[in-house]
């Protein structure tokens, strides 16, 4: 009988030590980028993208609590506009402000997530017309810390965050084109 629990304590500490050692080997940060093409001009897309007020009508992560609080702080829209959510265990907590808006090209925006684990990352939105089209591009980098390479071993972020930025521009391509 003890051979056998020593058998697998040995393996689970294999197990483990392979786990810890495949998080440390991955990237120190990430990135998530989707694009769409969308047929309407860079000007009507961008306000919908740098005024915090419109995100409800399109991001993917305002439907996922409807008791979700919501503040709104700084600019109106634009450079220097804040806002912050707090929600249930599938939004958490967070806080957004753009630091940069070039009309009708570029928004950045400083990301800070609170709950359920702190992680401070930047997304970009970049908005390049082609013809009588707009591609759009929202991107997520970011610093890896070790409990995110660890959470990486068992799932794939890319395609996690992809899926809602997906969602995302697939409903601020419905919104722009009427």
């Amino acid at each position: 009988m003890l051979e056998i629990i020593a058998i697998i304590a040995v393996i689970l500490a294999i197990a483990i030590a392979v786990v810890l050692i495949l998080a440390a080997i991955k990237p120190d940060t990430f990135r998530v980028t989707r694009a769409i093409g969308i047929k309407a001009p860079a000007e009507r897309v961008f306000p919908m993208i740098s005024d915090f007020h419109k995100w409800t009508t399109w991001s993917p992560y305002e439907t996922r609590d409807s008791a979700m609080k919501r503040s709104y702080d700084g600019s109106a829209s634009g450079k220097g506009a804040v806002y912050a959510w707090d929600g249930n265990k599938n939004v958490g907590s967070g806080r957004m402000e753009i630091l940069d808006a070039e009309m009708p090209s570029k928004i950045v925006i400083k990301l800070d997530f609170l709950t359920p684990f702190e992680a401070h990352n930047t997304a970009e939105f970049t908005m390049l017309p082609q013809g009588d089209a707009t591609n759009v591009t929202w991107t997520m980098y970011g610093p890896a810390a070790f409990m995110s390479k660890l959470m990486q071993v068992f799932m794939n972020l890319d395609h996690m965050i992809g899926k809602d930025f997906e969602v995302g521009l697939a409903n601020l391509k419905t919104l722009a084109e009427k």
